[in-house]
C-alpha cells in the first residue's frame, strides 16, 4: 500500500511516497526548509510544495512535533506557540487537497523503526529517542505504542532535558563528542531510573554518527542506532496513514453492502 509521509520539523519538512508494507521511499525525499515563524498558515503552504508533485490520489500521513489528540495540536514545543489548539489534521487536509492523517513526529519515527528498523521483534520495554531540535520520544511496550510521551521534556537540573542534550545544542555551542554524550548520558540515566528499558534506540539525523558517542552511553542501557536514518520519520508519517486507511476500510465496505 503506497502513502504519502510528511515529516514536519523543527527545521525541516520533508516528504515521499512510501511503500508502507516494506518500509521503502519509492519516490524521491522532497525537503524544504521550515518556515519562521512556524505558524500553521505558512507550515502547510510549506507543506503543500513538498507534496505538489505527488500523486493526488494518495493519502498522507504527517508527523508533527507535538502531542496529537483527536488530530489536535496540544503543545507547540519546537513549533509556533499559534499551533496549540489547532484542528491540525483538518488545516494539513484542506491545504493539501488529500486524505490525511496526523500524528506526534516521535511516535511516528518509532513506528517505523518498531516495523523495519533497530526495534524489529524486540519485546519488553523499547524506546525510540529523535536528537534533533529537539528531543523526541516513542515508548513501546511488547510493540504497543504508548503515545505522546514528550520525555524530552523531563526536568534536568531545572532545565528541559532537549535544552542540555538535543543534537541542536550540540552543534549551537560546539560541543566534543565526548562533552555532548556525557549530558545525553545524564538523560538516558534519569529515563533508565523511571522506565528501566530494555532497549532504546538513538534516531535522527545525529543516529549515523552513533560510533562516535554510543559507547560512551551508559551500560546498563542497551542503546543502538536506528537503521532508518533520516528516512523514520516519513516512513512512520506514511504508516500512521495506512493504519487510518485500515480502520475506515470496514465502515465504508458495511456501508456498501
Amino acid at each position: 500500500m503506497q502513502m504519502i509521509g510528511i515529516d514536519v520539523g523543527g527545521s525541516g519538512i520533508k516528504a515521499a511516497v512510501v511503500e508502507t508494507t516494506t518500509g521503502e521511499l519509492t519516490t524521491p525525499r522532497v525537503r524544504v526548509e521550515t518556515p519562521q515563524p512556524a505558524t500553521p498558515k505558512a507550515v502547510a503552504k510549506a507543506t503543500e510544495s513538498v507534496v505538489a508533485e505527488l500523486p493526488a490520489e494518495l493519502a498522507a500521513g504527517v508527523g508533527f512535533p507535538a502531542v496529537i489528540l483527536g488530530g489536535v495540536a496540544k503543545t507547540a514545543a519546537n513549533i509556533d506557540p499559534s499551533w496549540i489548539d489547532v484542528q491540525a489534521d483538518t488545516l494539513f487536509a484542506d491545504a493539501l487537497g488529500r486524505r490525511l492523517t496526523v500524528g506526534n513526529d516521535a511516535d511516528a519515527a518509532g513506528l517505523a523503526e518498531m516495523r523495519f528498523g533497530a526495534g524489529r521483534g524486540e519485546a519488553g520495554t523499547v524506546l525510540m529517542l529523535t536528537l534533533g531540535t529537539g528531543i523526541g520520544s516513542a515508548l513501546f511496550r511488547d510493540g504497543a505504542l504508548v503515545p505522546n510521551t514528550e520525555l524530552g521534556h523531563l526536568q534536568i537540573r531545572g532545565k528541559d532535558a532537549e535544552r542540555r542534550a538535543a543534537a541542536s545544542i550540540k552543534e549551537r555551542k560546539g560541543l566534543s563528542w565526548q562533552e555532548w554524550s556525557k549530558l545525553l548520558s545524564e538523560f538516558l540515566e534519569e529515563i533508565d531510573a523511571l522506565l528501566w528499558p530494555d532497549l532504546v534506540i538513538i534516531g535522527g539525523g545525529i543516529s549515523k554518527d552513533a560510533d562516535r558517542f554510543i559507547n560512551d552511553l551508559p551500560r546498563r542501557v542497551r542503546c543502538v542506532p536506528a537503521t532508518l536514518l533520516n528516512r523514520a520519520g516519513i516512513v512512520g508519517a506514511a504508516m500512521l496513514a495506512a493504519e487510518a486507511a485500515q480502520l475506515t476500510a470496514p465502515h465504508a465496505a458495511a456501508g456498501a453492502a
